[in-house]
């Protein structure tokens, strides 16, 4: 009795950790032609901490006027780090940078605004993250 427990709870968790696999491999993989799909582009910044507020605010203003001068950003989110878990190893800004492809991001990485704004973050940045993803719509 107790090896049919045991080899039913190895199968069901052999089956979840399947399906999680599968599914997780469906949200990574780039999509197909005629599935709705956006393009998340995460990017994490860790300011020096001799960085002034007003330093902080002008990236913040300069990385949101990137929409406006780059076409292939469909939506643009930013917001300051609020987690109670205490994990953020100190990155305090988020910013989220959504492409409708992989063109899109191909544009946007190289692109001149965008180069602009590197050289100006990069003084005053002790760390960033970047993460992209795909995602249903």
């Amino acid at each position: 009795m107790m090896r049919q427990l045991f080899n039913l709870s190895a199968f069901a968790a052999l089956a979840c950790g399947l399906i999680l696999t599968m599914n997780l491999n469906a949200e990574t993989e780039k999509p197909k032609d005629d599935e709705a799909r956006l393009l998340r582009h995460v990017v994490l910044f860790k300011f020096k901490a001799d960085a002034t507020k007003e330093q902080l605010q002008e990236i913040v203003d300069e990385f949101g006027k990137l929409p406006e001068k780059i076409d292939a950003i469909e939506k643009y989110e930013a917001g300051l780090n609020n987690s109670p878990e205490g994990r953020s190893k100190g990155f305090t800004h988020c910013f989220l940078v959504t492409f409708k492809d992989e063109k899109g991001r191909d544009e946007y990485l190289p692109h001149a605004a965008h180069q602009e704004f590197v050289q100006k973050v990069i003084p005053i940045l002790d760390d960033v993250l970047v993460v992209d993803y795909w995602t249903r719509e």
